[in-house]
């Protein structure tokens, strides 16, 4: 239990939407491991909210204008990248695929997007860097009981050419993941370990029986946004919030020195019950541009993303970019480097193809009067769980 438990053949051509990655993976890693990527936490009542958010939403196009050059490039942090669509920056590769967060760094590489680096990877920050040199990353980071540990790693991070650090703030403790703990998923499988920590002591101790949970012990309940003034004494780099849901916190990390927010309910696997990351958008745009120093600061949108058109209405909302998390999972499952490589083109494809029905030849076309809530009659879209 814990690795993927058997190896099906896949023609990675037959994966035409990013849920063909989770319906094919699905084989492959078994019970427990496709439980762990998909399930969220308590009812999941987040988790389905994610998408269900989505379908509330509608598109309204604008015709008649140019769009015979599409352009999806963007710059963020002094960085030119290819699409506003980046890999979330979540942990253990390895679980999907022997090659890990390599795999995955090396497909951003191909497809000139970004990758987010956990702390909790299980390939060492430093080789991934040198696995894929020309992979734009930011690295994500806890703050840990052990302040100098994480001082070091934040050290080691900046030194091995990360451009950003994302900082996780919703997971001082995590929801609790029933799946896990119905499927005895508590450990990681031998030869796995998170490369990034000195010893497996800590979060490998199988104390309880969620693995995530077994982590808990390490994070420091007694962070607050003082903290980041604390780390940018450490770096140069910006420091984005990554958690965020409300406008009020949202304001508190601007003013506490944050250069970027991102808005995330951590896929569902934090708190139960929280509203969806698309619907907590709006509301955190306008925070942050009321404030004087918030005016170009970037936010970006994780969590729910499965179609281009998912990424036009985060967009049109005020998002900078938008994050993926179980796609890039999936798609390492089912075809390493290359799967991730096929699942980022057939998301940028669909983004090109939804601003051309928008009428948006450039990034900057992409308007909040392309979005509405209207709905006669209330119904709502509703697609079978996978």
């Amino acid at each position: 239990m814990g690795s993927p438990e058997k190896k099906v053949p896949v023609d990675l051509s037959r994966c035409i939407s990013l849920d063909d990655f989770q319906r094919q993976a699905k084989p492959i890693l078994g019970k427990a491991l496709y439980e762990y990527v998909a399930s969220g936490t308590d009812d999941e009542q987040t988790l389905s909210e994610n998408r269900q958010a989505f379908k509330r939403m509608f598109l309204l196009p604008r015709m008649m204008r140019v769009v015979s050059d599409i352009d999806l490039r963007l710059d963020v942090f002094g960085q030119r990248l290819s699409m506003p669509v980046f890999v979330s920056p979540a942990g253990v590769h390895k679980l999907m695929h022997p090659e890990g967060e390599c795999a995955t760094a090396r497909a951003c590489a191909e497809a000139g997007t970004l990758m987010g680096v956990s702390q909790h990877a299980t390939v060492s920050l430093e080789d991934v860097a040198a696995a894929a040199p020309r992979c734009a990353r930011w690295f994500q980071l806890y703050i840990l009981k052990d302040r100098e540990l994480t001082a070091g790693i934040l050290r080691r991070s900046e030194k091995a050419g990360y451009t950003a650090i994302c900082l996780t703030v919703d997971s001082v403790r995590f929801g609790s993941r029933e799946a896990d703990w119905r499927n005895n998923f508590n450990g990681l499988p031998p030869g796995v370990t998170l490369a990034n920590y000195p010893t497996q002591d800590g979060y490998n101790d199988r104390v309880k029986d969620a693995w995530d949970q077994n982590t808990e012990k390490l994070f420091d309940e007694r962070a607050t946004w003082s903290d980041i003034a604390w780390l940018k004494s450490l770096t140069s780099l910006p420091i984005l919030v990554k958690g965020i849901l409300t406008a009020q916190d949202a304001v508190s990390a601007v003013e506490a020195g944050a250069s970027g927010v991102i808005v995330s309910n951590h896929g569902g696997r934090a708190l139960d019950g929280s509203l969806s990351s698309i619907e907590s958008l709006a509301p955190v745009v306008k925070a942050v541009r009321s404030v004087p120093t918030g005016a170009n600061v970037p936010i970006f949108l994780d969590s729910g993303v499965r179609r281009g058109t998912d990424v036009l209405k985060a967009l049109a909302l005020g998002a900078t970019a938008v994050l993926l998390g179980r796609p890039m999972f999936f798609s390492l499952a089912v075809g390493g480097q290359e799967g991730v490589q096929r699942m980022l083109s057939i998301i940028r494809d669909e983004l090109e193809a939804a601003m051309a029905l928008c009428g948006c030849q450039r990034l900057q076309d992409i308007t909040k009067d392309l979005v509405t809530d209207f709905r006669e009659g209330g119904s709502t879209f509703h697609r079978p769980r996978l």
